[in-house]
């Protein structure tokens, strides 16, 4: 069946997580466009600035203060919706957080806390979404994985396992959803590292503070990403060739890509700054310092553009296959050269 999907500026769009990082840009963007909001957060200062400011240009904005870990939460979300606007176009849900440390070192109360907003948030949302699209003409839940949906890394373990469980339901719901010809589109998208409040939100269990392996892209890229989603649908979306990358090297090479991991990532998650002893994170409680940011500013290279992620959006499944197999090809050729049998990230970095 052909789900059509609604101009973004005839859509009513739910955004979860939506005071910071990707959340915070794709809001921004979909203002612009003139999309009918309705935002969800744990901070209710934060919603009441932004749904000022977005105001400020004309558009429609309601604010849930929610907590996507709790189904009560969500589902007052839908109603928040459904009463304002009277239908969800698209649903997106983004509220995320991480934490770096090894395993066995992070706390298991810790660990569930994270499922909840990871995993258990995008299954509360999605269901939510579905229970109202399928009485009100359908509509696209976005889902946001990440690069590490298909192949983990070590010190962010936790994380990676619920963008795991993130794509494994995605994908389920996706093949239920069609086989009973419900009109909605769902598409997961998976972004590569991105220059969000992503790090400073996130715990951290190890002696020094965290950091992005590069290459690091742009929030803007993710929520243009999201926003063509939104009208066209799509299976999955990778932000960044390197991205595709991973998961390509997950499918045709896994033990290698586990000995780039082994080489690069205990080394670039972590800067040469001591971790300090009362450093604030958000994984329990949202960090008012924090709220109103798309990015973090890093010191590395941020890239803009991703010729990629835009090609593969508009000339579909065959290019995004070509390129892909384009970037693992060039990762490839680097790790057999002599010169590169460390896995040189600038290296692998110039490849994507």
């Amino acid at each position: 069946m052909s789900v059509q999907l609604r101009k973004i500026n005839e859509q009513v769009m739910v955004i979860t997580g939506a005071t910071s990082g990707i959340g915070l840009t794709t809001a921004r963007m979909a203002a612009e466009q003139c999309a009918k909001l309705v935002l969800a957060a744990r901070s209710a200062d934060a919603l009441d600035q932004l749904a000022s400011e977005l105001r400020r240009t004309g558009t429609q904005v309601a604010t849930v203060v929610a907590d996507v870990g709790n189904p009560a939460d969500v589902e007052r979300i839908g109603q928040a919706a459904m009463e304002r606007f009277g239908r969800i176009d698209t649903w997106v849900n983004n509220a995320g957080i991480s934490i770096f440390g090894r395993n066995e070192d992070v706390a298991l109360e810790d660990m569930q806390r994270l499922f909840d907003t990871n995993y258990w948030g995008v299954v509360h949302g999605s269901l939510e979404a579905v229970k109202h699209m399928k009485t009100r003409g359908g509509g696209a839940i976005i889902n946001l994985g990440s690069e590490l949906s298909d192949h983990a890394i070590p010190l962010q373990g936790i994380y990676a396992a619920s963008k795991h469980a993130v794509k494994a339901f995605t994908d389920s719901l996706r093949v239920e959803l069609e086989k009973e010809k419900a009109p909605i589109a769902v598409t997961l998208i998976k972004p590569a590292a991105i220059d969000t409040m992503f790090v400073a939100h996130a715990k951290n269990y190890m002696d020094k503070e965290p950091s992005l392996p590069p290459p690091v892209y742009a929030p803007e890229l993710v929520a243009k990403s999201i926003l063509y989603a939104a009208q066209h649908p799509k299976r999955d979306v990778f932000v960044g060739g390197a991205a595709k990358a991973i998961s390509a090297g997950s499918f045709a090479a896994p033990s290698l890509l586990d000995r780039y991991m082994r080489a690069t990532m205990f080394k670039q998650q972590q800067t040469d700054i001591p971790s300090a002893p009362n450093r604030r994170d958000a994984l329990h409680d949202p960090n008012p310092q924090h709220e109103l940011r798309e990015r973090q500013g890093i010191s590395a290279h941020v890239i803009e553009t991703c010729p990629y992620t835009a090609l593969s959006l508009r000339k579909g499944k065959v290019m995004g296959v070509l390129l892909g197999a384009g970037a693992l090809f060039a990762a490839w050729k680097l790790a057999g050269r002599p010169a590169a049998r460390t896995w040189s990230s600038n290296r692998l970095r110039q490849a994507l």
